[in-house]
């Protein structure tokens, strides 16, 4: 029986972490042929080695750092060199960066953390923005987002900052790219048992705050977001039933997300799922003058 992808191709970065493991196995179970890239080619390769892809897709493999200063543009020319076109972009690849008080990090660290979370996945976008226009039956970009776009993260001023960015990002590109046929949206996964995690616990609870640190524990103890969850969010959204669904923050965790298909029409006349100014009307009160 064909898969909710078959026939579609899928580019999907930070393939070997969890969540990229995830992704990468829920969309070759529903028929995409992939291109998955990560950092680590001996991770890389035990994964396409793992995944059994349906009829005619396949998966192929780039080893490539997007932290890197030539990372981007190699792979978008791997990308170029080796299709026609995509229909899915996921920009997966992420970076924790520094803990503690933005003034007491290190500001290349700092930056770095920023340009891998936002932009390298914001490039990604644009430079692969012809393939995703030729797909025959309208493309998706999912791009993941996290703890600190929707609110403050204190002693993670980077990895909030190029989230927040992100997700703005996804917004106003959705607006752009909607005449080319190409949809985008945000997917804020939730914490999970993942190395970012194990990082946080890593840089301690005196530079992570005691609440993040607390958190952080915990899920790796006793587990936190299953990944599947937000990987079948991210099928859903480039799926045909997701066709109708752009410019949107979900989150994979609280969201009612699989109803979001009955819900199109109210989607696309209003402002849910979306970062957005609160004024005091929107809280009931009135700070006019008269």
């Amino acid at each position: 029986m064909a898969g909710k992808l078959s026939g579609s191709r899928a580019l999907i970065t930070g393939a070997t972490g969890e969540l990229g493991v995830a992704l990468a196995r829920a969309f070759c179970s529903e028929g995409a042929s992939l291109l998955l890239t990560a950092r680590d080619e001996a991770k890389l390769r035990r994964l396409a080695e793992s995944l059994t892809p349906a009829g005619d897709a396949s998966v192929a493999t780039f080893v490539c750092d997007l932290g890197a200063p030539d990372g981007p543009a190699a792979l978008v020319e791997h990308t170029r060199r080796n299709f026609a076109a995509i229909d899915i972009l996921i920009n997966n690849a992420a970076l924790l960066g520094p803990a503690g008080p933005a003034w007491e990090n290190d500001s290349d660290a700092w930056e770095a953390a920023f340009r891998v979370n936002f932009l390298v996945p914001a490039r990604l976008c644009r430079d692969l923005m012809p393939l995703l226009a030729r797909s025959p039956k309208g493309a998706s970009i999912i791009n993941l987002s996290g703890g600190g776009a929707t609110s403050p993260r204190p002693n993670f001023t980077s990895y909030g900052a190029a989230k927040a960015a992100l997700v703005r990002f996804s917004e106003t590109l959705a607006v752009e790219a909607a005449p080319l046929g190409v949809r985008v949206n945000a997917i804020a996964p939730g914490i999970m048992r993942s190395r970012m995690t194990e990082d946080l616990v890593e840089q301690g609870e005196s530079r992570s705050g005691s609440g993040e640190f607390r958190k952080a524990r915990e899920v790796l103890e006793q587990g936190g977001t299953d990944p599947e969850k937000p990987a079948a969010l991210a099928v859903l959204l480039a799926s045909d039933a997701g066709k109708e669904v752009t410019g949107k923050l979900i989150s994979a965790a609280w969201d009612p997300w699989a109803d979001l298909p009955l819900h199109a029409a109210e989607l696309r006349s209003s402002d849910i799922y979306t970062l957005r100014r609160i004024v005091p009307e929107d809280r009931g009160l009135n700070w006019s003058k008269s």
